[in-house]
């Protein structure tokens, strides 16, 4: 890619490969100019419906026997001077576009006018005082007549701003108020250093989070693995604990069955000896 060249000092800059060097995307800029479009729109459009027109409050003839159609209120929609249906009423037309959409498209906004070499800086340290002269000089000796251009300057770049104004097909604007319909819809962008600086910081403004995220996420990832493998490992553990547990209670079972079984045998052989004991006539007597 070439460099960006500095009118009214011949210099040339190195432009910025992640901000002016990143791929158009065709469908994020149309969303972005659709976008800045419909929020710059007033929203006052209106009309009045049959209820906020004046009049009508009377039935203009009786329902029956008059051979015309029927009619409830002269300020009905099909009638001349009535309301109108479903027409306009105010409201907000702005919708929301994603941030990183929003640099995206910022990004290939500007990478397509240095692509197409239709980008310079100005040097507006040249501009001692606003004069209209000097700057259609530094337009005509880089870009062709009668091309739109926007001349992007920093709000402290007065005199440069006054100079360019005034020039027919030119627009100026501050780098705070730049979007991306104004960079897709003028054909060359002159912009200062510091408007330059301030809007490749706009376009780079999520490049760092984006290339951080897949490393964050595969930190995050390693963790949860170390993670599920400490609940394994205590999974286990608990499982041993568990197993020990049941191992005890079914030797304390075993040892409960067996006394139950002792005394049983106990109470039967004590029932045998005492049937034993006993006659046919009863219990034997002992002599004393």
């Amino acid at each position: 890619m070439p460099d960006i060249p500095v009118l009214g000092s011949g210099k040339k800059i190195k432009a910025d490969g992640e901000a002016l060097q990143a791929p158009f995307h065709g469908p994020l800029v149309h969303q972005s100019v659709r976008a800045e479009q419909a929020a710059r729109r007033r929203g006052t459009a209106a009309t009045k419906t049959r209820g906020m027109v004046s009049g009508g409050g009377a039935k203009p003839w009786r329902q029956k026997g008059t051979g015309r159609a029927r009619a409830g209120s002269s300020r009905s929609p099909i009638w001349t001077g009535g309301g109108t249906a479903f027409g306009p009423q105010p409201r907000s037309y702005t919708f929301k576009v994603n941030r990183k959409e929003q640099r995206a498209a910022l990004r290939s906004a500007l990478s397509l006018h240095a692509a197409r070499g239709t980008i310079a800086v100005l040097d507006t340290g040249t501009f001692a005082e606003p004069k209209t002269s000097q700057a259609r000089d530094l337009l005509d000796d880089w870009s062709e007549a009668g091309r739109s251009t926007l001349v992007v300057l920093g709000a402290d770049e007065r005199d440069a701003a006054l100079s360019f104004r005034n020039i027919p097909r030119v627009a100026v604007l501050t780098h705070e108020n730049v979007g991306v319909a104004d960079l897709v819809g003028a054909a060359s962008l002159l912009l200062s250093q510091a408007a330059l600086d301030a809007l490749v910081a706009r376009a780079r403004a999520g490049v760092a989070a984006e290339e951080a995220t897949p490393a964050a996420e595969a930190g995050g990832a390693g963790q949860a693995k170390a993670g599920a493998s400490k609940a394994k490992a205590g999974a286990g553990k608990t499982g041993t604990v568990a197993a020990e547990s049941d191992t005890g209670a079914g030797k304390a079972e075993e040892a409960s069955a067996e006394e139950g079984a002792a005394g049983d045998r106990s109470k039967a052989t004590g029932r045998s000896r005492s049937s034993q004991d006993a006659g046919p006539d009863g219990p034997r007597r002992t002599s004393s």
